[in-house]
């Protein structure tokens, strides 16, 4: 009987049963597709061997003046600043204390009580200890005088667990009585956030030891997941993480020095002390703060658009002389968050997206209203490719090119089928603008992080889908040629990087829909296929696995039949497979191999059962 060719139609689609699907593929894995044909992801590797404190949910880089090269990460413990090979610690401090710090060891322990009436500290934060003298036994000076994170607090007190300079436990012996000298001196950094999301209000919400006992806990900046924007003015970064104070790093004053809050700048006036998100304006120079406190309180509106002085971060009172001003919304409770483009801000409520441009004075901004009834998952679900807006709301993708339309979806149900609600907030979109894609970061129904992804191809109008655990991402700029990216693990990645998963194998796979012969009216049987697929890996024996899966109607159960290793040599491989309903998969599990696939041949024949 002739060879049977058999071209897949491009994308995942999910939207029906494999069976009704036939002709197109059903799953894949670290799988892209790139003018109609399936291929392998680029791989990644780390960008330094050190890691970072805390999950790391958002990324900016910038180039400054002089050719610097600056990477900006905000993680749920700390602010850093990438230079070079390092991650410099920028955290701003919160409150310092000047001589009013004395400590207490206990025989055989490593636990530091230090003793600081209204310190204000969390669980987790982190304190610089500097000034303290020996406690007489091994709690020497230069025990104490360091970065310590906090482990338990009450009112006047906290504690933390002793180190040495090469962080190394260190334990109290029964000579460490003293208080650690007079002149004892603390630097306090920024309250840390959470690392998870808490969707509302009550007892058991946010950090334990916040509120009273069996009381009603309001989320604020310090018990909710941490989220930061981070922006560039000029040179310089500007930074909030949401719910909280807005910062000033001033790259003249180098990654040694910490940044700190706009009200300390000089000739500060009437700055947001409460913000969900800052955006500087880059046409015309404006720091934009979403959702802050009014004027003359500290009470947050979370409607509340304030913007500072043109060219000034520091002067945010508006007057007849300068272009300082604000503006309320009205559609929706509160602002999820805002997206630069071209020639508009976009502004998302929970309800409405909104339009904020540049009109010049008296008004300086002018805010219209795109759309109601739409919004999107989280603060960071929406990202610009393509000249567009592409985002996720809680039930479906949208695209904004100056009206909303609805994205099409093939895999619409399998995303919001298996969606943690819960941790809605860590959802991310992200751009790889080399291979035409958007991509959304998400939590499966069984994770509490980030492990899922689905993957948009704008030009080809395909979808695809996968696992990785990838917790911020930014696309080649100023300052990478590749994207790059956050794990778990408190690393960065290059990505599309080799086709390695950091040195080691990663497995990727495709795997077609049923397919049958004459709608199943009989039995089919394989016996050979003539493989097709472009290896262009570094490998010098690059390999797939292709299987032909079997079931003999669609609720069957699904067997694996029989396998084929294809190699770049290889012309024919004889198989045996026979059913009413068949599926094909390719999938590499070897290092230094990238693929592209072709079509399938098979040499098909109609069968009996025996």
């Amino acid at each position: 009987m002739p060879l049977s060719r058999y071209t897949f139609q491009p994308g995942i689609n999910r939207e029906g049963t494999s069976y009704s699907n036939e002709g197109g593929w059903y799953e894949c894995d670290k799988v892209r597709f790139r003018s109609g044909r399936p291929e392998k992801i680029g791989g990644w590797e780390k960008n330094i061997s050190s890691t970072f404190l805390g999950s790391c949910r958002r990324l900016n880089q910038w180039v400054a003046l002089d050719g610097d090269k600056f990477i900006g990460l905000g993680t749920h413990l700390k602010l850093y600043i990438k230079q070079g090979s390092a991650f410099n610690d920028v955290t701003p401090i919160r409150a310092t204390t000047t001589n009013g710090i004395l400590f207490a060891a206990t025989d055989e322990s490593s636990t530091i009580t230090a003793t600081d009436d209204d310190h204000g500290a969390l669980i987790n934060d982190f304190v610089t200890i500097s000034g303290a003298a020996t406690l007489g036994g091994v709690i020497t000076a230069a025990v104490l005088n360091q970065e310590y994170q906090i482990t338990a607090v009450t009112t006047d007190t906290y504690t933390f667990t002793a180190k040495d300079t090469d962080g190394d436990t260190v334990t109290a012996n029964s000579s460490d009585s003293g208080n650690g000298g007079s002149g004892v001196d603390g630097a306090y950094q920024i309250n840390v956030g959470l690392d998870d999301y808490v969707q509302s209000t009550g007892w058991g919400a946010g950090l334990w030891g916040i509120g009273t006992f069996g009381g009603a806990t309001a989320l604020t900046v310090n018990n909710q997941l941490r989220l930061w924007t981070l922006d560039n003015f000029g040179e310089d970064l500007v930074s909030n993480p949401r719910g909280g104070g807005i910062f000033y790093w001033d790259k003249s004053n180098d990654v040694t020095t910490r940044a700190v809050n706009f009200t300390s700048l000089s000739g500060a006036s009437d700055v947001p002390t409460l913000c969900n998100q800052i955006i500087v304006s880059q046409t015309d120079r404006h720091i934009i703060c979403l959702g802050a406190n009014t004027i003359g309180t500290t009470v947050q509106d979370p409607m509340l658009v304030r913007w500072s002085n043109q060219e000034d971060a520091a002067d945010w009172t508006p007057t007849t002389t300068n272009t300082a001003g604000s503006l309320r919304l009205s559609a929706g409770s509160k602002i999820l968050g805002g997206l630069r483009t071209r020639q508009e801000i976009a502004i998302f409520t929970d309800n409405a997206l909104y339009s904020m441009q540049f009109i010049g004075p008296p008004f300086t901004f002018g805010i219209n209203l795109i759309a109601e009834s739409v919004s999107m998952v989280s603060p960071q679900a929406a990202v610009n490719a393509n000249n567009a807006i592409y985002f996720m709301d809680k039930d479906n993708f949208y695209i904004y090119e100056g009206g909303i339309q609805v994205l099409p979806c093939t895999v619409r149900a399998y995303v919001f089928d298996d969606f943690n609600d819960s941790q809605i907030y860590k959802v991310f979109a992200s751009r790889n603008a080399k291979f035409n894609e958007v991509t959304w970061f998400y939590c499966s129904s069984s994770s509490d992080e980030i492990d899922r992804y689905v993957t948009y191809n704008y030009l080809d109008k395909v979808w695809s889908i996968g696992t990785m655990d990838r917790t911020a991402w930014i696309d080649i700029g100023s300052c990478v040629s590749n994207p790059i990216a956050t794990g778990t693990n408190n690393y960065l990645y290059n990505q599309e990087t080799g086709s390695n998963d950091d040195g080691s194998a990663m497995t990727a796979y495709v795997e077609s829909a049923d397919f049958d012969a004459g709608d199943g009216n009989q039995f089919m049987f394989i016996n050979r296929l003539i493989p097709d697929v472009l290896f262009y890996g570094s490998s010098s024996e690059p390999n797939v696995t292709y299987s032909i899966k079997t079931r003999n109607y669609p609720l069957g159960t699904l067997t694996t039949a029989t396998t084929a290793s294809v190699g770049s040599t290889t012309g024919v491989s004889d198989i045996r497979a026979r059913a009413r309903q068949m599926r094909v998969r390719i999938e590499s599990t070897d290092t230094d191999n990238l693929w592209r696939l072709g079509d399938t041949r098979f040499d098909i024949k109609q069968d009996g059962r025996r």
